[in-house]
């Protein structure tokens, strides 16, 4: 184990308690607010594993799993907890784990086939609007805009960097997938 992978798995250990405290909002002023700072740190552990392993050039097997497992875990964890208090929409947590689910079984053919699918510019797209939307579904501000809250707004744009991430590694790596 190393930095790095102790980051992921720190964004693991991190996740039920971003849950527990955006459960907790009904009867902790603000734990909301605590959850936000929780799940920013839990966030930022991405960015920060995947420069690190790069930086110090300790990229592992171990770590790309730990780091896509991570990832997948704390974005549905929050996802599931913001619709449980009313925060998020079911049909794009739907789409986004649906997401995560079919390109984590297009990596784990290309795997049997010895191909790689190395990450995307939109799927680090979608990760940085994923991120932002939850994040901001836990400190919504009060005014809407239009007939969204912001974060809402920002959440639209995810499940669109979502869709197009999908696309593009389908459309870049789903010749796997054909019968030879």
């Amino acid at each position: 184990m190393n930095v790095p992978n102790w980051l992921a798995v720190a964004r693991i250990l991190l996740t039920p308690v971003v849950m527990a405290l955006v459960l907790l909002s009904d009867h902790i002023d603000r734990a909301f607010g605590i959850a936000f700072v929780v799940f920013t740190i839990a966030a930022l552990t991405d960015f920060a594993d995947g420069y690190l392993a790069r930086r110090w050039q300790i990229t592992t097997v171990l770590g790309a799993f730990l780091d896509s497992v991570a990832d997948k875990v704390l974005v549905t964890g929050s996802l599931l907890v913001l619709i449980e208090v009313g925060r998020a929409w079911s049909w794009a947590a739907f789409i986004i784990i649906g997401r995560e689910l079919a390109v984590m079984g297009l990596r784990g053919v290309a795997a049997l086939e010895k191909s790689a699918v190395p990450p995307s510019v939109w799927g680090k797209g979608k990760t940085v609007f994923q991120f932002s939307a939850i994040g901001l579904a836990m400190i919504r501000p009060a005014a809407e805009w239009g007939p969204y809250f912001l974060d809402e707004w920002v959440m639209l744009a995810a499940v669109f960097f979502t869709l197009i991430s999908a696309w593009d590694y389908f459309r870049h790596f789903g010749s796997v997938l054909r019968v030879r």
